[in-house]
């Protein structure tokens, strides 16, 4: 077997067990721990359901069975344990950084110099998450998507210290379990995915605020429209794809009246004020936030997921 990887999660959280289903299927041995005691065997219970049914749904990853991947995986209840023969640790607790400065310190003082330590935070910043460990140039932030095992991109975020030797090697490993990773050249405020998200959704708040459209018809224009494209080529290749001479051509025939637009923005909304509840009641009436109509919508997202990265695959 190769050498292990080890995922730290929450209660057997989501993400952590993503991570163990992504590097299980990518042929590597796989040690869970939880320091909640049975969170771990019982996410493994988990795994295995979900292996299963993606085996049945021909949406497996890897060339292993599900029981083949399943067999990779193990489940501790000590630290100690599940870091012994480890190369690489992805630490999957909740976004609380007191939380995870502290595992990081637990975990620097049972592993060797060599061992990759990453986070899996998507809102805090290496140089914060790693402020209390010794040899930071070890460290960074390894940002996926919610969920992992369908969509691929792996924000890789530096410390202000992380050794490039530390970006290459966790840049090979994420991509030949499947992953789609992108490397940020220094570390910032909401990385680089969220950062674009948050641009998004100010400008969809304030254009249904300002009563310009409605919550449905804004999701469609992204669903509908953005989307489309956006699922297989990003911003500035449809800016380059969309002019008859790419992307020189593109900014000088549509530059200015994008300049333009923005400069008509208005400020960053209040998300929790009384002109969101307007906003939150629309979104309620079109999908109830009761947890049978939320798990009915998420299970929706995920198969729909699924289909898409069928597309992808094959294309």
């Amino acid at each position: 077997l190769a050498s292990p990887c080890l995922f730290i999660s929450c209660q057997g959280g989501l993400i952590g067990r993503s991570w163990a289903m992504v590097f299980a299927s990518g042929g590597y041995s796989v040690k869970i721990y939880d320091n909640q005691p049975g969170q771990s065997t019982k996410a493994i219970v988990e795994i295995k359901k979900q292996l299963q049914e993606l085996e049945d749904a021909q949406m497996l990853r890897g060339e292993a069975t599900a029981l083949q991947q399943v067999a990779l995986i193990s489940s501790y209840d000590d630290l100690s344990q599940a870091l012994e023969g480890a190369f690489f640790v992805q630490e999957c607790v909740f976004e609380q950084l007191e939380v995870k400065q502290s595992i990081f310190q637990d975990i620097e003082r049972l592993v060797g110099k060599d061992v990759i330590l990453s986070s899996s935070t998507s809102c805090l910043v290496p140089s914060n998450v790693f402020s209390k460990v010794q040899n930071r140039s070890r460290c960074l932030v390894s940002h996926p998507v919610n969920p992992p095992y369908y969509v691929k991109l792996v924000e890789l975020v530096p410390h202000p210290e992380t050794a490039p030797a530390v970006m290459d090697t966790t840049h090979t490993l994420m991509t030949k379990v499947g992953q789609a990773p992108v490397r940020l050249r220094k570390e910032i405020d909401g990385f680089a995915l969220n950062r674009v998200q948050a641009a998004i959704i100010a400008e969809s708040w304030r254009l249904v605020q300002d009563g310009i459209i409605s919550v449905k018809d804004i999701d469609l224009v992204m669903s509908e429209g953005l989307g489309m494209r956006y699922a297989f080529i990003g911003p500035m290749e449809t800016m380059h794809l969309n002019a008859p001479e790419g992307l020189e051509d593109y900014m000088k025939r549509y530059g200015p009246g994008i300049q333009r637009v923005l400069t008509s923005f208005g400020p960053v909304p209040d998300f929790c004020g009384e002109g969101s509840k307007g906003i939150i009641n629309e979104m309620c009436e079109l999908i109830p936030s009761d947890e049978q109509h939320l798990s009915a919508r998420k299970d929706r997202r995920d198969q729909l997921l699924m289909g898409l990265a069928k597309l992808k695959k094959d294309h």
